[in-house]
């Protein structure tokens, strides 16, 4: 049929079922096209595929990093402050942590600086991923990264879920217990909040994502004795019980690597560094 001579089955089906024909499927169409050659011109124009970048994977504390803000509310109207927060993901540890009464890439660098001293942070050691939020992106901050050798890595423009760790953290932090029904008066009030909720999960939360150890723990690599040691305590009750359990006891073991999939990687050029200076 002449008129479907630049259409493809996906087209042509649907066509001729409404002039009442059925002569097979688009597959089978698709088929026949093929081995008579017909079917490089009908593809779809559709746009070539993006493939996501590949995932940053750590196996040891201090080779990658998220940072966020969230809010937390002011007895004021219309008026916040900023937690500013920086994670270890292999750890789960909360490296740097302040509230600010404002968003700021100065503060923002401040707060890195601060992490990569605390931590003894080499030229090009950790990576820092977050957000394509403002701050995030001030020429302030990323200029003091490049200082730092700290590697930026950004969140893909409209995907809300490529930054899931600290996300996560935020979340613990808002269902705490003790989060407050008020909100925060002043800033002190809401520091002193923010540095008890960080003491409370770097050294007393059970994580379940690291095999229920402490993010402290874990950072300082206490967590493979804990975890043996629980082993142990769960091969002494088989042995002795054997009738209580019907499989093997509960997978004790580290949790190996820590994989952060669906980012969008900064390389920092020369031009970069200019604009950022």
């Amino acid at each position: 049929m002449p008129e479907f001579a630049e259409s493809n089955p996906n087209q042509i089906v649907p066509r001729l079922a409404d002039q009442g024909i059925y002569l097979g499927s688009e597959s089978t169409m698709y088929r026949i096209l093929r081995d008579l050659k017909m079917n490089k011109h009908r593809q779809s124009s559709l746009p070539a595929k993006r493939h996501s970048p590949d995932p940053l994977i750590a196996n040891g504390p201090n080779q990658l990093w998220s940072w966020d803000i969230t809010y937390l509310p002011s007895t004021v109207r219309g008026r916040f402050f900023y937690l500013y927060m920086v994670m270890d993901l292999y750890s789960r540890k909360a490296v740097a942590c302040q509230v600010y009464e404002y968003e700021s890439g100065d503060l923002a660098a401040e707060l890195i600086t601060d992490a990569c001293n605390q931590e003894k942070i080499s030229e090009e050691q950790v990576t820092l991923h977050s957000d394509n939020g403002s701050p995030m992106k001030y020429a302030t901050m990323l200029a003091k990264l490049q200082d730092l050798g700290v590697i930026p890595s950004f969140s893909r423009p409209s995907i809300s879920n490529d930054n899931p760790y600290s996300e996560s953290l935020f979340r613990t932090l808002k269902y705490r217990p003790e989060y407050p029904d008020k909100p925060f008066e002043n800033l002190f009030d809401a520091r002193e909040w923010a540095n008890r909720f960080i003491h409370w999960y770097n050294k007393e939360h059970l994580h379940s994502g690291i095999n229920y150890v402490t993010p402290e723990d874990r950072h300082n690599g206490r967590d493979i004795q804990i975890l043996k040691n629980r082993h142990h305590v769960y091969q002494k009750a088989k042995t002795k019980h054997p009738e209580r359990w019907s499989k093997k006891t509960r997978n004790w073991k580290p949790v190996t690597e820590v994989v952060l999939k669906r980012f969008k990687k900064v390389k920092q050029s020369t031009d970069t560094a200019k604009r950022a200076a």
